[in-house]
């Protein structure tokens, strides 16, 4: 695949040959074989900038935290506009907001939903995911199995975030499906037929919350006012649909993830357990750990102006790449960053990407999985791979086990 792609995408004439590397990050037979080895690997083994080209062309890539840290936050140099893959019609452009809006006026529109995705916000909702990862237990505790992904990993928080949205439970399973085929789809035709169910959904989603208020995302949204004036309807959209793409597939990758761990490693879900017991308080120094060893996702920038970083010339234009799991695994940061350490001195993490464009939902998602590690080690202290079962990963731009056969 990434012979293919090399082959199908120029490499820019100011890319040194020798800081060329064909890895095929999300398609790379390596990578679906194991990801978290494969981002492992290159952390160790790769120059921390390269050069590589994937199915959707060409990009430096960066592998060291100092670097990732500074892209995600230096807009002078580093600009998203233009930063998503997804197919656009270009006579009906639009932009996804805020992902694709620059510093300053990017925070005007983070404003509109901060009373929601603020700590204060979303520290409300820790009864009703309790709630809700207890009733997802019970339907599946007395069975002695489950496959995961269905049973608890996506319900939980795909259930929680259509809620915040306003949008309805009873197609929870259509958006996801809709969801993974934008994200994981090896074709464009197959990530444009996706993209255009989720775009004809959101028109009307769009229509009957501006037609019928209330106080959820959507609604927020399509009633919100930057600079005095209502958004036009193409912020609207562009906003809606950049949400409702992030929010559906990141968390129960991530939890898949750390599911899978926790079944294969017997004695460090046993020391969970026990800290959680002894302390509470160290559930949250858990899920940090946790979530440093799985991200999920990667950031992308084009250069405004050109830059030369660790003495490598990049030019304007040129697109950049944070592969955000191998900057997580910088010595540089963390001693001895392959192992999971519960006792680290806290440092900022990539797993939510950084700066202005930090994931909107990122406190969510923290309360989300350490409140489904609480209550689902309470419950179902033991569990394990069902026999027999080969872990599966999908290409794409999110990083998780297609399933996850659990037994107890």
């Amino acid at each position: 695949m990434a012979t293919q792609a090399a082959q199908a995408f120029q490499i820019p004439d100011h890319v040194p040959p020798e800081l060329v590397h064909h890895v095929g990050i999300t398609e790379s037979p390596e990578f679906l074989a194991d990801p978290y080895a494969f981002f492992k690997k290159l952390a160790q083994d790769y120059p921390p900038i390269f050069y590589s080209v994937g199915s959707h062309g060409g990009s430096w890539h960066f592998l060291k935290h100092a670097d990732a840290f500074r892209m995600l936050r230096d807009a002078e140099y580093f600009s998203n506009e233009g930063g998503t893959p997804f197919p656009r019609d270009p006579a009906d452009p639009f932009k996804f907001i805020p992902i694709e809006i620059d510093p300053p006026d990017h925070r005007k529109y983070r404003a509109i939903l901060d009373p929601i995705f603020s700590p204060q916000g979303i520290q409300q909702l820790d009864e009703t995911i309790r709630r809700l990862a207890n009733d997802l237990i019970d339907e599946v505790i007395d069975k002695g199995e489950c496959e995961f992904t269905t049973a608890y990993g996506r319900p939980l928080p795909v259930s929680i975030f259509l809620d915040l949205m306003g949008l309805p439970q009873s197609m929870r399973d259509t958006f996801v499906d809709w969801a993974v085929g934008l994200l994981h789809s090896t074709t464009r035709e197959g990530m444009a037929a996706a993209f255009g169910q989720i775009v004809a959904y959101i028109k009307q989603a769009i229509a009957e919350k501006r037609a019928n208020p209330d106080d959820k995302v959507v609604s927020r949204i399509v009633h919100g006012e930057i600079d005095g004036r209502q958004m036009d309807e193409k912020e609207s959209f562009g906003f809606v649909l950049f949400l409702f793409i992030a929010g559906l597939d990141t968390v129960f990758a991530t939890m898949n993830n750390m599911w899978l761990w926790l079944a294969e490693n017997p004695d460090r879900r046993h020391e969970i357990i026990a800290r959680m017991t002894a302390n509470p308080g160290d559930m949250n120094a858990v899920t940090e750990e946790l979530l440093r060893m799985w991200a999920v996702t990667f950031s992308g920038r084009s250069l405004r102006k050109d830059l030369e970083l660790r003495g490598v010339k990049m030019k304007a234009g040129d697109k950049v790449m944070s592969v955000l799991p191998s900057c997580n695994f910088d010595e540089e940061i963390w001693p001895s960053p392959l192992t999971v350490d519960f006792d680290r001195v806290r440092k900022p993490i990539l797993s939510f990407a950084g700066g202005v464009h930090s994931c909107m939902g990122a406190h969510l998602a923290r309360l989300e999985i350490r409140i489904g590690l609480e209550e689902w080690l309470k419950r179902i202290p033991d569990f394990s791979v069902k026999p027999g079962t080969e872990i599966e990963y999908r290409p794409g731009g999110v990083v998780g086990p297609e399933y996850l056969p659990l037994e107890w």
